[in-house]
């Protein structure tokens, strides 16, 4: 954007921090505008890319979404079409053109230039934008995981972890799969290392789901669900896994007090990021993902059609999850609770089978 520096003071603004009542300095040699809406559009991947800010006065100017753009100091720089020292801008025509034709009316801001009203609306009007904004939260918003007194709802673990490990697997001798992952696991459990923690949520959603045995499947668990976000999205996964797997077992014995814990520690991440514009795009990147989840649907139909029933079965696994993962979450606007109940249960059956 050009601007003449030589008449008007502005400072430089991320895109994604403007709001209503800013004035922004608009393409040209124009004095700044008042804002009066402005509109996010996302991407095809549901990523906020360009904002379409709308001024009292000029129209609409579309803006990337990590741009600097020249800002005033929240007062206008001189009447509509008027630089601040009173001389007309080089832009005046331009401004007047957009604005209707006209140079906009009003006189010289003499001594009230804390006055933000548009000098181009009749006494007593109210501008009507087409699209409203809400202003930006003042503060990040506020952390809403688990109080100490839900916490206290998970029992602590019944010695080290790797005594955990081996006392759930105790019971099923001969079964290879759970007995190869409780010998790595043995040696000594990591919580820093990924691998670690997705073993360890292998085994509980083995002995949950292959060996029906829920109760030694929640002592495993437990032990990742009290390891907190640390922002590493892929360790997270792990732990994500384990508390969706918690919660439905928990809510499968009539224990929703303690389900409902560790749907908090699911979704306690979600509400730290600090920088509220970053929030809001990320809050609709996730419930797009929520109404739109993957369920592998193209290729269970694929292993079916090719009669391959083990790779049918690992993608069922795999739909059986994000459906876990969605009703520990509360759902979605796509699919009720109530639904999500009946798909989970017949996905148990058909891996079970």
């Amino acid at each position: 954007m050009t601007h003449s520096p030589a008449s008007q003071q502005y400072r430089e603004k991320q895109a994604g921090d403007l709001q209503t009542g800013d004035f922004v300095y608009l393409p040209g040699d124009g004095p700044a505008e008042e804002i009066a809406s402005v509109e996010v559009q996302n991407d095809d991947y549901g990523v906020a890319a360009l904002l379409l800010v709308t001024t009292y006065d000029a129209g609409t100017v579309r803006i990337a979404v990590g741009s600097s753009v020249p800002v005033g100091d929240g007062v206008p720089s001189g009447p509509r079409g008027e630089a601040a020292g009173g001389e007309p801008a080089s832009g005046e025509a331009a401004s007047g053109e957009a604005a209707g034709g006209e140079a906009a009316g009003g006189e010289a801001a003499g001594g009230d230039l804390g006055s933000s009203t548009p000098t181009d609306l009749g006494p007593g009007a109210e501008p009507e934008p087409a699209v409203v904004v809400p202003p930006r939260p003042a503060d990040p918003p506020a952390f809403t995981g688990p109080t100490a007194e839900d916490l206290a709802l998970i029992p602590e673990p019944n010695g080290t972890p790797e005594a955990v490990v081996r006392a759930a697997v105790a019971d099923h001798k001969g079964k290879n799969g759970v007995q190869v992952l409780a010998e790595r696991l043995a040696k000594g459990i990591n919580t820093k290392s990924g691998s670690c923690l997705r073993d360890l949520s292998d085994l509980a959603f083995d002995l949950c789901i292959v060996l029906r045995d829920p109760d030694h499947s929640l002592e495993v668990a437990d032990l990742l669900n009290v390891l907190p976000f640390d922002g590493n999205l892929d360790r997270w996964a792990s732990i994500e896994r384990a508390l969706a797997l918690s919660s439905f077992i928990c809510r499968e014995a009539g224990q929703s007090e303690r389900a409902a814990v560790y749907e908090k520690l699911l979704r306690a991440p979600e509400s730290q990021e600090a920088d509220p514009f970053k929030a809001l795009v990320n809050a609709r990147v996730r419930q797009r993902s929520l109404n739109e989840p993957n369920l592998y649907d193209k290729e269970i139909f694929r292993a079916m059609d090719n009669g391959n029933r083990d790779a049918e079965r690992e993608w069922r696994f795999l739909r059986l999850e994000a459906l876990m993962f969605l009703r520990a979450h509360g759902g979605s606007k796509t699919i009720a609770e109530d639904e999500l109940g009946r798909r989970i249960a017949n996905e148990l059956e058909a891996v079970r089978a």
